[in-house]
């Protein structure tokens, strides 16, 4: 994801850098090294500079390292190994994306999902492999509240409002993604987990205990486009259900235009829309100052801003009306 907030003209080389002090720092120390080392390496980001912007970011070059067998721990032998295989890297970076399926981040949502009237259809955009499609399936711990028994547990440090008390009652759940993935076959597993920090162990799990969950019970999920095909996709929802479309970190890799598209549209659907995304990515006006300089996501329902939020689904802090 790329950094918010810039000053000074965004260079491929600034964004690693604002990556390493302002994503990294604190939560990977081998991505932050590694962040450093690629900002400083002319070489390296030449050749980034010759991609798409969108896909010039440091998660995607990580994953798609690792998942050639880079070792991201190293930050010199790295370098040699994108410069020597740098054709394969590209290859990956082209035709893969950042469907970082993280699922603690339906603590993120379960606060509106709650609260919103009962039952509920499910419909993300940007679904990946559909592990945000089952808030009702996981078990939470917010602080010293627990709720639901399901696996994983979610932990999320929550300010500002009460934890949910019940689990929303989940009667449809469907994705849409340009390049859906599927978390029985094993490339698509594998660059699920090519996604998560290097050191971040619990999250790995975290992931393979959803992954569990979502081949029990396989979503809809459907290849299309975020506005051509989100109209027939919402219109199988069920008729007496509250439709809620939401997307998390997704709309950063959409095009200006198409973003604006999307939101012009879901503002016109039957649906309550929520969105957890970079402050930059939507225009939310009058946003309080973020609780740290740590990067933090803005959780909006219906376009009013609400909450900051930690990317990976770790920290919510409310600022905004009470569900």
């Amino acid at each position: 994801m790329s950094s918010t907030w810039h000053h000074a003209p965004v260079t491929t080389a600034l964004i690693y850098g604002e990556f390493a002090a302002r994503e990294a720092a604190g939560e990977s120390p081998a991505y932050e090294n590694l962040a450093v080392a690629v900002s400083r390496d002319a070489r390296l980001i030449g050749l980034l500079d010759t991609l798409p912007p969108a896909k010039r970011q440091p998660n995607l070059l990580f994953a798609a390292g690792r998942f050639l067998g880079a070792p991201v721990t190293d930050p010199p032998a790295f370098l040699e190994f994108a410069a020597a295989n740098w054709e394969r890297i590209a290859h990956e970076i082209r035709h893969r994306a950042t469907q970082t399926n993280e699922p603690a981040r339906c603590a993120l949502l379960l606060p509106l999902l709650a609260a919103l009237p009962q039952p509920l259809a499910l419909l993300e955009v940007g679904a990946s492999a559909g592990l945000n499609l089952f808030p009702d399936r996981y078990g939470y711990r917010y602080g010293d509240h627990v709720l639901g028994s399901g696996d994983p547990v979610l932990d999320c440090a929550l300010t500002g409002i009460d934890p949910p008390r019940e689990l929303p009652e989940v009667v449809w759940r469907a994705g849409l993604d340009l390049n859906p993935l599927d978390v029985t076959d094993p490339a698509d597993a594998a660059w699920l987990q090519a996604l998560i920090w290097p050191e971040q162990d619990d999250r790995r799990e975290r992931q393979r205990a959803a992954a569990r969950t979502v081949a029990s019970d396989p979503p809809l999920l459907v290849r299309g486009d975020l506005v051509d095909d989100l109209p027939a996709l919402a219109a199988g929802a069920p008729a007496g259900a509250t439709l809620v479309v939401f997307h998390t970190s997704v709309l950063y890799q959409v095009p200006d235009d198409r973003r604006r598209a999307f939101t012009d549209l879901v503002r016109t659907m039957r649906a309550h829309w929520i969105a957890v995304e970079n402050p930059t990515v939507l225009d939310h006006a009058g946003l309080p100052h973020p609780p740290d300089e740590r990067l933090h996501n803005v959780l909006a329902l219906d376009g009013r801003p609400l909450a900051w939020a930690r990317p990976h689904g770790e920290a919510l802090t409310w600022f905004g009306d009470r569900p």
